[in-house]
């Protein structure tokens, strides 16, 4: 195979695994708010926290033994695009009759079974790069810009899309379908990949264990990792916030007489888009800001760009203050960007070999797994207590005041990062 053609089926195959993501992810809870489920929102997203702590790690490994990783990858899309796509033809059905149980249940499913993808594709990629005498670590990241841009596509499509009703696409069950099929036609290209052979027994696959990195948990046992874990969980409490709410937020305002017909109230996905964009930028721009700050610095301008991320969506308004929403999306590169990135390189300089790979895991559990489902369900309870329940007792909701209770958090959170956490240097662990 040329690498012209490897390079041109990996391309498609990221924009696919990254479309099926952006259908629905930014805008489900928009979906959940209209149909009665807008005290539930949190417990969708913190779904995918859950399955993050065990999934891809069960499915890596089935990868690794048993099933190649291009057939697990079609697998897993199988059943989660079923399952997506049974959600939103059973909201479809169900109407004004919708139940909490039975759309939550093939949600669950769904994430269940693609969330382990993002990790499998990019096995799939390396496997096939190295397969061409290419080296990942060099060409990869260029075909990975392409899997945010289908993340963005996706959400421009829902975003512009109306239903027979006139519904947009971002407002109803048709993300759903839209993600499902997305999903169903990459198990079926998945299976035209080239082959990644599964490891021989007991060379190189990993445990449960070191998948998962809990047996990195003896880490902890070192002050300044204990406190880079529990700092990692602390700010991955916010990562899924703006997610689940940042489209219900600005959609609100469409009932807003004065913000009714703004184009910010009626395009929310694409003023939620401007993160993705500059997540990508972003990426680019760590190895100048590791090289003038380190790693200590780069880590709390993360932490500080939380907060304002979180400040300017309060402060904001889809009319004249449309461009703060704009701001909240350009510090959106460097909130998500710098921790993940930079937190990563802090564990491949400060371990040694045998542990690495086993931190990594760790670091992802503490971020996706734990942190980002008590940061939702946590988040949950303080919008529906300042927004939902006002609501439904016919007041107003104060979504001002909620954002601004997530910008005090990450400023706390930032504030004591700097005080505990100490410029590393690198020692093996």
């Amino acid at each position: 195979m040329n690498n012209k053609n490897i390079n041109l089926r990996l391309i498609a195959m990221l924009f696919l695994e990254f479309a099926v993501w952006g259908a629905y992810l930014t805008s489900m809870g928009s979906f959940l708010a209209k149909v009665g489920l807008d005290q539930k929102i949190s417990i969708f997203y913190a779904m995918q926290g859950i399955v993050s702590i065990f999934m891809p790690a069960l499915m890596g490994i089935i990868a690794d033994k048993w099933i190649p990783a291009q057939k697990t990858l079609s697998l897993c899309h199988l059943l989660a695009g079923l399952s997506m796509a049974g959600a939103g033809f059973y909201a479809m059905s169900a109407g004004e009759g919708l139940q909490f149980g039975p759309l939550f249940a093939l949600y669950s499913v769904s994430v269940a079974f693609f969330m382990p993808t993002i990790a499998i594709s990019n096995s799939v990629a390396y496997s096939a790069l190295e397969g061409c005498g290419k080296d990942p670590v060099k060409d990869f990241p260029r075909l990975r810009i392409f899997g945010t841009i289908g993340f963005i596509c996706a959400m421009y499509f829902v975003n512009f899309m109306k239903n027979g009703n006139g519904v947009q696409y971002q407002n109803s069950h048709e993300q759903f379908i839209v993600s499902g099929v997305l999903s169903l036609l990459l198990a079926a290209y998945s299976l035209t990949m080239p082959n990644c052979p599964c490891k021989p027994k007991g060379e190189g696959a990993q445990s449960f264990a070191e998948a998962t990195g809990l047996s990195a948990f003896k880490l902890f046992k070192q002050g300044q990792f204990a406190i880079f874990f529990i700092f990692s969980m602390l700010l991955g409490a916010s990562l899924q916030i703006t997610n689940g709410y940042a489209n219900t937020f600005i959609n609100s305002f469409a009932d807003v007489p004065e913000f009714a017909g703004s184009w910010g109230a009626n395009n929310a996905n694409v003023i939620i888009s401007i993160g993705q964009i500059s997540e990508t930028i972003c990426i680019l721009l760590i190895p100048f800001f590791m090289k003038k700050f380190g790693i200590k610095k780069v880590m709390l301008l993360a932490m500080l760009a939380w907060v304002f991320r979180f400040g300017f969506f309060g402060l904001g308004n889809p009319g004249e203050g449309v461009w703060l929403f704009i701001l909240s999306g350009i510090v959106y590169g460097v909130a998500f960007d710098f921790f993940n990135v930079s937190g990563s390189l802090y564990i491949n300089e400060n371990t040694d070999n045998g542990i690495r790979s086993s931190a990594q895991g760790l670091f992802m559990l503490m971020t996706n797994g734990l942190g980002a489902t008590i940061g939702t369900l946590a988040a949950g309870k303080v919008i529906n207590a300042l927004v939902y329940a006002p609501q439904a007792a016919g007041a107003a909701g104060n979504w001002q005041m909620a954002w601004y209770i997530f910008a005090g958090y990450a400023l706390v959170v930032a504030v004591l990062f700097a005080i505990l956490f100490k410029n590393p240097q690198k020692k093996q662990a």
